[in-house]
């Protein structure tokens, strides 16, 4: 383990240290009484000990693939081709405001079933795993008062059922999802032009950084917030904070860039123990 550790990117083979422990290690991963539960379940405690000693934590989601293509494995399911095969996993990220990481605290992880002669597919509902996400950190939460734990994700998690649900829970973790839909307000008007009215709140500064085809240049944002009251149905509503960030004076053919996420209303700040 602690070779392949140290190469976490090689292969079985390349990392052991010889034949006789490339079949020890195959004979590892497949012994059916252990599963990826147990070997993660201490990682799990590590990480909570480690949160339980910060102020604020930022818990961040997402979906990666595990393509297998081309190997002889059993389980796999198609990704985003139905042409490939492999798995799909969704962790918990548990890191610092300063970005230092904490470890995992969980994880969904599956195999997509195929699709019917009806294009439509079976097994459960992949968005569940949002609102799971934020379950399991509420539970968290009740463990430690002395924390602000926040739930971080991207537009792939602007679903008003995670909203609500968080609201049934009476918010023990804020949460942060950058907004995908420009949602309908009661009085009319839309999400972003109804936070955007009026004068910007102020001005943020960063660099961002060079990527492949991008150079490094610095970024200039105007601020906006707003309390609003999603519609959620039958006469329901979710309480939230609308805050977008929109760049200012980008270089000529740079397109500008925007962020809408979206915030529980504030809660009470718990004090620590």
């Amino acid at each position: 383990m602690e070779r392949m550790a140290s190469e976490p990117t090689a292969s079985v083979p390349k990392a052991c240290d010889g034949w006789g422990e490339t079949v020890a290690a195959y004979r590892f991963f497949d012994n059916a009484s252990v599963d990826w539960q147990a070997i993660l379940e201490p990682h799990w405690r590590a990480t909570e000990q480690r949160m339980a000693d910060q102020s604020v934590v930022l818990c961040l989601q997402d979906t990666t693939e595990l393509n297998f293509n081309g190997q002889q494995a059993r389980g796999l399911g198609p990704l985003s081709y139905e042409a490939q095969r492999g798995m799909y996993l969704h962790p918990t990220y548990a890191v610092t405001t300063a970005r230092e990481p904490l470890g995992i605290l969980d994880a969904w992880m599956w195999a997509r079933e195929a699709r019917d002669t009806q294009g439509r597919r079976a097994g459960s509902k992949e968005s569940l795993r949002w609102i799971e996400g934020y379950e399991r950190l509420a539970e968290l939460a009740s463990q430690m008062p002395g924390t602000r734990l926040v739930y971080v994700a991207d537009r792939e998690a602007d679903l008003l059922p995670l909203m609500q649900r968080a609201q049934d829970l009476g918010n023990p973790v804020n949460w942060l999802v950058r907004a995908a839909h420009d949602r309908s307000l009661p009085e009319g008007a839309t999400l972003w032009a109804h936070t955007t009215h009026g004068a910007a709140l102020g001005e943020i500064e960063f660099a961002l950084a060079a990527r492949p085809g991008v150079k490094a240049r610095t970024v200039r944002q105007q601020l906006w917030a707003r309390h609003v009251e999603l519609p959620a149905g039958k006469g329901e509503s979710v309480g939230a904070t609308c805050i977008v960030a929109r760049e200012v004076g980008a270089p000529a053919g740079v397109k500008p860039g925007a962020c809408s996420p979206t915030v529980p209303r504030p809660r009470p700040r718990r004090s620590r123990n």
